[in-house]
């Protein structure tokens, strides 16, 4: 990935991404070519590994993968319009960009389907996501024996970290005004994410 150093984030600021973030894309190689699937990720910090799960009925956890998996997480993403510099005003040489956050992670893939492991797996994924709700939803809401019936239907995916690439490209290169500018344009279009990963990150 090609990272210029004003977009390099910091190892916690990767950590927060890694942990914070929703679905990601598996790719993988294999015999038949390249393979990709969404999947919702757990991050586990201790194991330095990404959990998450396949529908039983994807051939894609059957494929074997040629080398190691790679898995592409993504926070917040924006177009940045140039009429949002004041740079516009002063000498008019700006053009539009693309502000975003990724992580390229990259490492060994293994399958599980343990009826227990995966059962651990949708408490960890729930409960990250449930988080903060006004009546958040638990896996003991559902019949128990419903519950079992849907673990039979996935398949476990661990993805053990060896490399992390990230990037989170946030106008960090722009002057401060610019930046000003970025933040106010972007909450007029109404990307609060947006315009908080900016402020966030700014120099």
């Amino acid at each position: 990935m090609y990272v210029p150093s004003h977009f390099a984030p910091d190892e916690a600021a990767v950590d927060e991404l890694l942990t914070r973030h929703g679905a990601a894309d598996l790719v993988t190689a294999t015999p038949d070519g390249l393979r990709a699937t969404m999947l919702p990720f757990v991050y586990d910090r201790e194991r330095r590994a990404l959990l998450g799960h396949f529908a039983r009925n994807n051939d894609h956890w059957r494929q074997p993968v040629l080398g190691e998996a790679l898995v592409i997480v993504r926070g917040p993403d924006s177009y940045i319009s140039p009429s949002w510099y004041a740079s516009k005003v002063e000498h008019g040489r700006v053009v539009p960009t693309w502000n975003y956050m990724t992580a390229h992670v990259h490492g060994a893939l293994s399958v599980h389907d343990d009826v227990n492991w995966l059962a651990d797996l949708v408490r960890r994924l729930t409960e990250k996501h449930e988080a903060g709700r006004p009546m958040p939803w638990s896996v003991d809401d559902a019949p128990e024996k419903f519950v079992r019936g849907q673990l039979r239907a996935i398949v476990g995916v661990e993805v053990a970290i060896t490399r992390i690439e990230a990037k989170f490209k946030l106008s960090q290169n722009r002057p401060d005004a610019d930046i000003d500018g970025v933040i106010e344009g972007l909450q007029e279009v109404g990307d609060e994410l947006g315009a908080a990963a900016v402020r966030e990150h700014r120099p």
